[in-house]
């Protein structure tokens, strides 16, 4: 049996196709129609305030119309720099609306890493908080010439008065401080969503145009952009929507993923297009605020990395939950062990949990696991429709490796990436031809069964090579999970000092709360003896670090980036 046999077809969901029919249309176009289907149905929740998709509708049309008469449109790029709050989706609608791309603006960067991202993508627009003006854009005012507009706003411009009055009062809301920038226009962006020309721009946008310019995380060197087509975006909306069977204006999202990443930012488009409400939570740290709204507004559609989840179970406002009206919680971006999915799922309903596997390159969903037929736990699912995927050897990317044998997941179809902006010889690298297509190396390791379920195994590079052998950090981490004893862990490699070439396993821990007053020394045996019972000598922990907490991405995910030694 070979990869392109399919086997997973025959575990598609009843009515699900393998090949659909992409829309030839824009995401501009898809955008339109779903902001004008239901004009009095809720597009977003936030903090409180309702705003429908009437005025989500007039919003975004007001700044596209600003932009189009600014000289903005097709080929022009647009930076947000905002955390989950109602003028991201409304200033992406209408930079969308305008012809221009977009590219999402991660709040925890840097000032030169703000610049990196501006220069690098020519945005000669930027909407942000009045806050990160102040800490973060005027650092480099002088060092970003292609950009003209700054479009500012505050985080209590939509709350309801009281909130926001109070909000003030208390100093819980921040504020920045704005000032002129020689030789670039400076102005607030609640002026032009309140009072601007409610008429949008006639744009021609053709699907091979532009849409979004998504920036990579960088754990090796500076973030690269990646080029989505509309083309891109609206056959993975449409692959979603079919796999999901979600229905125009009948589901209600909530998702912690921010917007800057691609996660997040396609389940707000998608939403958008398929005038489908959406709760906005500005932080996922706050499980209290999430449980909130899931209750407030009756949520279906639960999007998350499995490291909040895992803190939703330890919340007890969303332990009371009544669950009736969830129908899926998508979990996607980061491993989820095997025991926490049991342990999710005895609270929320069994087989609610669906995990997912993408990345910004491929727009960015390529698998699932089946709503209806049986799901795998611990796998990602299939294959999407219209997506083939075959795994390869990691070392040359040119051999089919056996079902049931890990090699790099390589991923074809209609989501996979234009390419990398400004980067042809990363782009060669990551895009290859087989067999007449075009693939996405993803520089993920896995494994497909003769099912066609994948099970992740690890990125590449957390793979650790020790005495020769390969050791795939996720393994080891799943193993450490099921120790009563560890909250969270991560396993990296530190170079071997007396084996050139060769790692050394070090685990990183948290510990659960319960076990914080215990003898580290003990816990420290308990746990290597667990991993001996569990595992290969050569896969157990040589060192293990007890932390108080570790360190997560803006996303949730473990930021194995902080906690790996510097290079020398």
């Amino acid at each position: 049996m070979h990869y392109s046999d399919k086997p997973w077809l025959k575990h598609y969901d009843p009515g699900i196709e393998a090949d659909i029919e992409i829309p030839s249309l824009s995401y501009r176009d898809i955008l339109e129609q779903g902001l004008t289907r239901f004009p009095d149905k809720p597009a977003l929740f936030f903090m409180g305030k309702t705003i429908t998709f009437k005025d989500l509708d007039r919003m975004s049309a007001r700044f596209s119309a600003h932009l189009a008469k600014c000289g903005y449109g097709v080929g022009d790029v647009a930076g947000i720099h905002m955390p989950n709050i109602p003028q991201y989706l409304i200033a992406l609608a209408g930079i969308q609306r305008a012809g221009m791309a977009a590219t999402g603006i991660s709040m925890l960067l840097k000032p030169r890493e703000l610049a990196h991202q501006l220069n690098d993508s020519g945005a000669k627009v930027l909407v942000t908080l009045d806050v990160f003006f102040e800490q973060t854009l005027w650092e480099i005012r002088d060092q970003v010439p292609a950009l003209e507009k700054v479009y500012y706003a505050n985080v209590g411009d939509f709350m309801p008065f009281v909130k926001k009055s109070l909000g003030a009062a208390l100093k819980k809301i921040p504020t920045g401080l704005i000032q002129p920038i020689s030789g670039k226009t400076v102005e607030p962006i609640l002026t032009i969503l309140k009072e601007g020309d409610p008429t949008p721009p006639k744009v021609s946008v053709k699907p091979e145009d532009t849409c979004l310019i998504q920036y990579t995380g960088g754990t090796t060197g500076l973030p690269k952009g990646v080029v989505l087509t509309h083309r891109n975006i609206v056959a993975n909306v449409e692959q979603q929507v079919r796999w999901s069977k979600f229905e125009n204006g009948k589901d209600v999202f909530c998702s912690g993923f921010p917007f800057f990443h691609m996660a997040g930012k396609m389940m707000g488009m998608a939403a958008m297009s398929t005038s489908n409400a959406q709760c906005l939570i500005p932080d996922p740290r706050n499980t209290k605020h999430i449980a909130s709204e899931i209750k407030a507004h009756k949520a279906t559609v639960l999007v998350n990395v499995p490291t909040l989840y895992q803190m939703l179970l330890d919340e007890p406002a969303f332990k009371s939950l009544d669950f009736s009206n969830v129908r899926m919680c998508v979990s996607g971006a980061a491993p989820f062990s095997v025991d926490a999915i049991k342990r999710f799922e005895a609270l929320v309903g069994k087989g609610k949990v669906i995990e997912v596997y993408g990345m910004t390159e491929t727009s960015p969903l390529s698998t699932s696991n089946p709503h209806v037929n049986p799901k795998k736990i611990g796998s990602v699912g299939m294959p999407l429709p219209n997506t083939d995927i075959m795994i390869m050897d990691v070392e040359t990317g040119t051999r089919e490796m056996p079902f049931g044998e890990e090699g790099e997941i390589c991923v074809s179809g209609p989501q996979v990436m234009a390419g990398y902006h400004n980067k042809p010889h990363e782009t060669s690298h990551a895009l290859r031809e087989h067999d007449g297509k075009i693939w996405m190396h993803t520089g993920d390791v896995g494994r497909m069964d003769e099912d066609g379920y994948i099970y992740l195994v690890d990125r590449a590079k957390d793979m650790l090579i020790v005495g020769g052998y390969k050791v795939f950090s996720r393994e080891v981490e799943e193993v450490l999970s099921n120790i009563p004893s560890v909250e969270l862990c991560a396993i990296i490699g530190i170079p071997n000092p007396e084996r050139p070439g060769s790692e050394t396993v070090k685990a990183v821990v948290q510990l659960a709360v319960e076990y914080l007053e215990r003898d580290r020394g003990q816990l420290k045996e308990e746990i290597l003896a667990y991993c001996r019972e569990n595992m290969s000598p050569y896969k157990v922990p040589k060192i293990v670090e007890f932390v108080d907490a570790i360190p997560l991405t803006a996303v949730g995910k473990v930021d194995k980036k902080a906690l790996r030694p510097p290079k020398q």
